[in-house]
């Protein structure tokens, strides 16, 4: 059985495992490499450098590893790095870096990158994120783990979106999201903490309350966030969810969500 239609275009370059499923008229163009047990719809473009994994699964329109718009782009040679057992579903843009920043655009695994998202230039996705219906993240983006983003939900440059943290449908992001934070609106505004996705992945109840309480210490305390970062200091030894939510606040660079 032929797992390459007779109808889509491989460039000769390109190496894909004995196992590759490419649909019609899907392009893969030059220096696109594609690991085993992957499956490439119809109509999908591919263009290199990019790499990607095992077990990904791409739906039809997808244009996967084309140029930046970066006005900054001058052609350099950059990449597209995509992980493993990732799902990219219909229409879904995704750029490669720029030598500016990391020359490097990076999707980690178990992603689920729901229909017409856009991942901009250089952008970091770490592992388990869902990126729900079109969610925009613009350039130099940074995602830690089990991180969800809701429907048409907006993230300026630079942002870091902080580990299972979670946005609602529509909100602009222009400040860093710590750690398991909620945020809603425009602009956004923190709202809570992701507790239901906590349980969902077998928090124990005390991480949980000593999250609850740490939230209240940046958010609802009137602190200052060195304030807060201190006061903060003995639960996060205590507790490493704790100290995760430290870290993402006392490591951003664009201040947090507030």
């Amino acid at each position: 059985m032929n797992l390459i239609d007779p109808r889509a275009i491989i460039d000769p370059t390109a190496r894909l495992a004995d196992d590759v499923q490419v649909g019609p008229w899907s392009i893969v163009g030059a220096d696109v490499e594609i690991g085993e047990g992957s499956v490439i719809g119809p109509h999908v473009i591919l263009k290199g450098p990019t790499r990607i994994g095992k077990h990904n699964r791409i739906y039809q329109f997808s244009s996967i590893g084309e140029d930046t718009p970066d006005l900054k782009y001058k052609g350099e040679a950059t990449r597209l790095v995509i992980g493993d057992h990732n799902v990219i579903r219909e229409g879904v843009t995704i750029h490669r870096g720029t030598v500016q920043d990391r020359s490097e655009t990076t999707i980690g695994d178990h992603n689920l990158i729901m229909a017409y998202a856009h991942i901009g230039h250089d952008s970091v996705i770490a592992n388990h994120c869902i990126l729900v219906n079109n969610t925009a993240l613009a350039g130099h983006v940074h995602m830690d783990d089990w991180a969800i983003l809701s429907g048409y939900t907006l993230v300026h440059q630079f942002c870091h979106i902080g580990a299972h943290s979670f946005s609602g449908m529509g909100t602009a992001i222009g400040k860093d999201v710590p750690a398991f934070v909620t945020v809603f609106g425009n602009p956004a505004e923190a709202r809570s903490m992701n507790f239901e996705g906590m349980r969902r992945r077998g928090f124990s109840a005390e991480a949980i309350q000593a999250l609850r309480r740490a939230y209240k210490v940046v958010y609802r305390q009137g602190l200052t966030v060195d304030q807060a970062l201190a006061e903060l200091a003995e639960s996060a030894a205590q507790f490493p969810e704790v100290a995760i939510f430290r870290d993402s606040v006392m490591t951003s660079t664009r201040g947090i969500t507030r």
